[in-house]
């Protein structure tokens, strides 16, 4: 898959490292630049490749280091793993630890938020500050009614996995302003066949709406454990185009942290595609803040 890589080097210019992690699968993450570091975790169906703009940027005068969670990007894609929230989270934490990462300055999208936030909430100690891009940390029975249909036995996982559905409906369905396609190819480089596809699927059923799920509990932890995070300087930077995490959503974040600085973007849910160079002031100004 890294040979790949060269299809879209002039977006993604970047020499992925990996750790080993349950069962011995490659966990790939970018490290770039020097300095306090900037911990990047994406959510479905993206990868690292969404924050190559952020990862060019901050690489300049931090360590920024964006994961590619298990299933996903230039990691290892198992057939038989258990893609649980619980096992994405112990992969983030072993990469801290791993990496012994301090004074973290944390940004999460879309499923990152649950992934990113449940590291967190185990070491807060270790977080400096938390950039929330549209994502969820907490339960919520808000589910769009086209993810739902990925949920459905059979027809799900065949729309998802053999017509890549998922993915590929992403690609346009979550900008205002259309990507280009060497932008979509970027996207869905990792995702080109049934086989890579089965994160894509298995992060739609992992969606912990009722009680008895296999990813309720951890979920539930997760949300408990956001009042260790409560004194961590935080920046929300929502789009507000964003027909999944929705402005419900957004309104669950400010109850949770009323301190937080809010910034409503004209942008959808890839809102770093819609509003990037404006992103990127923001944070600036949010991380060199005495």
């Amino acid at each position: 898959m890294k040979e790949k890589l060269q299809e879209i080097k002039d977006l993604y210019p970047f020499e992925p490292k990996e750790l080993k992690v349950d069962a011995g699968h490659r966990l790939s993450y970018v490290d770039e630049g020097k300095g306090q570091v900037m911990l990047m975790v994406h959510g479905n169906p993206t990868w690292s490749f969404f924050y190559r703009d952020l990862i060019k940027e901050f690489s300049q005068t931090h360590r920024t280091i964006a994961l590619d969670n298990i299933g996903c990007g230039m990691s290892d894609k198992p057939q038989d793993y258990q893609y649980t929230l619980e096992n994405h989270i112990s992969n983030l934490e072993k990469l801290v630890l791993a990496l012994d990462l301090k004074d973290i300055t944390l940004c999460v999208h879309d499923w990152g938020g649950a992934i990113g936030s449940g590291m967190a909430t185990r070491h807060p100690d270790r977080i400096k500050n938390i950039v929330v891009f549209n994502t969820a940390a907490f339960r919520s029975q808000n589910i769009p009614k086209r993810i739902a249909l990925c949920r459905v036995p059979f027809f799900g996982k065949v729309a998802v996995r053999a017509f890549n559905a998922f993915a590929g409906s992403a690609t346009f369905m979550t900008t205002l302003n259309p990507l280009s396609d060497e932008v979509k190819h970027g996207f869905l480089l990792p995702y080109n066949n049934w086989e890579n596809r089965i994160a894509t699927h298995e992060f739609v059923l992992d969606i912990p709406l009722e009680a008895n799920h296999r990813s309720y509990k951890t979920i539930l932890a997760v949300e408990e454990g956001l009042s260790s995070l409560k004194d961590v300087p935080m920046t929300i930077i929502w789009g507000k185009h964003d027909w999944c995490f929705d402005m419900t959503f957004l309104a669950q974040w400010k109850e949770f942290f009323p301190k937080a600085e809010v910034h409503e973007m004209e942008a959808g849910h890839y809102l770093l595609e819609d509003k990037g160079e404006e992103i990127i002031e923001i944070i600036k100004e949010f991380i060199n803040k005495k």
